[in-house]
């Protein structure tokens, strides 16, 4: 089965950050696919801006090599490598001075009615200066759009900072807070299968599902990146947008339809209806963790502390969660969230766990009945599996076994799946806002997290140690087992 590739208008896309991590990794690897893929236009324009001066050729260079190691990229065609080549250009400027603007805004040209796209691949620092500099240079058309990683600020007031410095350039529709979580096939799998099948939506509440988890695991540790992460932890990295963001699409109600604002306005009352995390109960209903010295598939892994180089540090790589949504649907229905580094796997999944039926029929040599179980796998194997209750076949008496209808994309389907910036920076293109946060959504989430930042610090209690290649603190375990349930590690 073929998807059916539309092309989007013209557009030039101007990447702040182009010689950086993010656009080696992800931005230029996904333009490249959706070129190859036909549904980049012919006269769409590609300009990489970064502060260090490098000829065109030099950052053509710089792409041939990205497209080259992306692990989504293979047998690379080298006559449509060249044309995508050829889209690109480059421009020195620096963002906190006006040097080099007056250079990109005479390569963009007046614009007419080409979307024009600014991409901030840089860090939540420079994004007033870039944003302000953008205006002042007076090149915002009607079409513009602005990307806007995460982090959206460290806290509530920095957020609110960050908001109010993009605000002052650009209307709040031509925003696009991109997290490349929602971008993935299985998220949106989760709307399709929720509001497109007649099984799940009456079963979606509190009478049938026992609990919800959400588990977003790394196997590495920083990579590198330990002196950005020390200053963020995994509550801001990984809960305040990734985590939060899957949690509303598992428990908000149903929209209107699926345009962009129907969809956000319920995920702001998921986020409204979250029952806070405290003072008064954090020690109760989270856990924090950091890893130690270990091993992996790999060998023998350090620690955190000997990767950040310090002898201390009260950052967490691990947290644990049990979150309770206060409204009809979900009262009663704990949701326990957990994300950690160099943890016994890489996998990202939900899993919606039933309630046990109500009475059994059959005796005790059938075996036990399990609870049926929705599990929706985002990485590394998308795909979603379905835990029923079957009798083992042949004779000699009903004999009961749990087992999964699974069905794999990879398999179904039999082609491969675009990475999730493929579609989240064609959907820039085209305006549709869907898979983007919103500003008051942004907001309603460090609503939720600071209060549990601020009891850690008032606590001073430091983070609980685990062992790289354990699936985190035994306090983690303890956290769920002592409502009776236990982490699906074996999904």
């Amino acid at each position: 089965m073929v998807a059916r590739v539309v092309t989007v208008e013209p557009f030039d896309i101007v990447v702040f950050g182009a010689t950086g991590d993010l656009a080696h990794r992800k931005l230029l690897p996904a333009l490249f696919e959706r070129d190859v893929a036909g549904q980049v236009p012919d006269d769409a324009r590609i300009i990489g801006v970064s502060r260090r001066p490098m000829p065109r050729e030099a950052f053509q260079s710089f792409a041939r090599e990205a497209v080259g190691l992306s692990d989504g990229v293979e047998d690379v065609d080298q006559s449509r490598l060249a044309a995508f080549l050829n889209r690109l250009d480059y421009v020195a400027v620096d963002a906190l001075s006006d040097e080099g603007w007056a250079n990109l805004a005479r390569l963009l040209g007046a614009g007419g009615d080409r979307v024009r796209v600014f991409y901030l691949a840089v860090g939540p620092d420079l994004f007033d200066p870039i944003c302000s500099r953008i205006g002042a240079f007076g090149l915002v058309t009607e079409r513009t759009r602005v990307v806007v990683e995460k982090p959206v600020g460290k806290d509530l007031a920095s957020a609110l900072e960050v908001n109010a410095a993009v605000g002052k350039v650009f209307r709040e529709e031509a925003v696009f807070r991109i997290d490349h979580y929602l971008g993935k096939e299985t998220v949106q799998n989760l709307m399709a299968l929720r509001f497109a099948n007649a099984l799940f939506e009456p079963v979606w509440n509190n009478a049938h599902i026992d609990h919800v988890q959400i588990t977003v695991a790394e196997s590495i540790g920083t990579a590198g990146r330990a002196g950005y992460y020390d200053t963020a932890g995994a509550l801001r990295d990984m809960v305040q947008n990734h985590i939060l963001q899957l949690l509303c699409l598992v428990a908000m109600e149903p929209p209107v339809s699926l345009e962009a604002d129907a969809v956000r306005d319920e995920k702001l009352k998921v986020l409204k209806a979250l029952e806070p995390i405290n003072e008064a109960n954090a020690a109760q209903v989270t856990v924090r963790g950091q890893y130690r010295a270990g091993a992996s598939a790999g060998g023998a892994v350090p620690g955190y502390l000997e990767e950040l180089g310090s002898g201390e540090s009260s950052t967490e790589t691990f947290v644990a969660l049990k979150a309770e949504i206060g409204n009809w649907r979900w009262s009663g229905v704990p949701f326990y969230l957990r994300t950690g580094k160099r943890l016994a796997s890489r996998v990202s999944e939900i899993v919606v766990a039933f309630r046990p039926i109500p009475h059994s029929v059959f005796d005790g040599h059938a075996g036990p009945i399990a609870p049926n179980r929705l599990v929706i796998r985002l990485q590394p194997d998308e795909g979603v599996k379905l835990w029923l209750m079957i009798k083992d076949p042949g004779p000699g008496g009903m004999r009961l076994q749990h087992v999964p209808l699974d069905m794999s994309f990879a398999s179904v389907f039999g082609a491969r799946n675009p990475d999730a910036y493929e579609r989240l920076i064609m959907d820039v293109v085209r305006g549709n806002q869907t898979l983007f946060m919103r500003r008051d959504e942004v907001e309603a989430a460090w609503r939720w997290i600071d209060p549990i930042l601020e009891a850690w610090r008032a606590s001073r209690e430091p983070p609980k140690p685990y062992t790289s290649g354990t699936w985190g603190p035994s306090a983690a375990i303890a956290l769920i087992e002592r409502d009776g349930r236990t982490w699906t590690d074996d999904t």
